[in-house]
């Protein structure tokens, strides 16, 4: 198949949405598919609000015709509601191609969180936004139940996947200056991610965060004893994930963590609040635990064996999270039958 992949979040960004795409579309051409993606490396853009690592494309509008037409796609998928997402989207309605979309980051209530704008009118945004999709992938079932229940359909499952070769408890190393156990968290460090719920936690041996954003100066001063690391490549970070105790996973509004079955794929039991994410990542499976006491749930992880955690990552896959992808698409209405290859405009 030949399919165009529209989304604001792209490299060089670091984060989940960034993560699956790339994972998902290193899959489907392992497969023979080919993915052309229009992405804001591709325009003229600005930094987004709050987050100036993520850039919000300028004049999409004007180039979205020949850019799609050029790619003569087979399916065309949506993963952001961003000005690419928006203006993607108008143009298959306006020229009758059906498409997909993808739910994967709580905007309304980070939006509200920060009285920015009330979430019932965001989700009256959203709602209005997916509704013409032929359908709308979710990351898990948990995700699924709220967003049917704040109005949202043809919701469609897409799970998400780990490497077990980069993630592996073989890179496990002795970390000599810090004192065990060792509490690890990995991720954006920005506000919505609750990371002061788990910094604050009174826990023995040392805290240790991977990662940057917005918030991380002032936590360094808020948090001194706390191990801040800064971003780590992916060897380095690998080797840190099967090097520590426990993972303590602290948001309570990721729709997925992929972070969590890095975690677990290297060995490395996981804390976490019983809340969407946590519930479908880890459950009842043994290989972490849930709780509304944080600390309780570090302290309670480190007795899980580390082969009972590396065992049930190895079921999450990025192969079949490509599978469902594709088994999500739906066909091009608009497509014609000439096709021959003009698919590199938006490489």
């Amino acid at each position: 198949m030949r399919i165009l992949l529209a989304t604001d979040a792209w490299t060089p960004q670091v984060n989940g949405v960034v993560r699956t795409l790339t994972e998902v579309l290193r899959e489907l051409a392992a497969m023979g598919h080919r993915v052309n993606t229009v992405q804001p490396g591709l325009f003229r853009s600005m930094p987004c609000p709050f987050y100036p690592e993520i850039r919000l494309a300028l004049g999409v509008r004007r180039r979205i015709g020949n850019i799609i037409e050029a790619v003569a796609p087979d399916a065309i998928h949506i993963a952001t509601e961003g000005p690419i997402g928006l203006a993607v989207r108008n143009w298959c309605l306006a020229h009758g191609y059906d498409f997909t979309t993808a739910f994967h980051t709580r905007f309304p209530e980070y939006l509200a969180e920060r009285r920015l704008a009330p979430s019932r009118l965001t989700y009256a945004l959203l709602r209005r936004f997916h509704a013409r999709a032929g359908g709308v992938m979710v990351p898990s079932a948990s995700v699924r139940q709220e967003l049917s229940a704040r109005g949202l359909a043809k919701l469609l499952a897409w799970g998400r996947g780990v490497d077990p070769d980069l993630f592996n408890p073989a890179r496990r190393g002795d970390l000599p200056d810090l004192p065990r156990p060792i509490f690890l968290t990995v991720g954006r460090v920005t506000w919505e991610k609750n990371l002061p719920a788990f910094l604050s936690l009174d826990l023995p041996g040392s805290k240790v965060v991977v990662g940057s954003g917005p918030q991380l100066a002032a936590l360094r001063a808020q948090f001194p004893q706390v191990h801040f690391l800064g971003r780590r490549a992916n060897g380095e970070l690998a080797g840190l994930y099967a090097s520590a105790d426990v993972f303590v996973f602290p948001s309570r509004t990721d729709t997925f963590g992929l972070v969590m079955l890095e975690a677990l794929a290297s060995g490395l039991p996981v804390a976490a609040y019983p809340v969407a994410g946590p519930l479908d990542v880890v459950g009842k499976s043994g290989a972490g635990v849930l709780d509304e006491d944080l600390r309780r749930a570090a302290l309670a992880a480190l007795t899980i064996p580390r082969e009972r955690c590396r065992a049930y990552a190895l079921n999450f896959t990025w192969k079949e999270s490509a599978t469902q992808f594709l088994g999500n698409l739906r066909p091009c209405r608009g497509v014609s039958a000439e096709r021959p290859g003009a698919a590199s405009t938006a490489q």
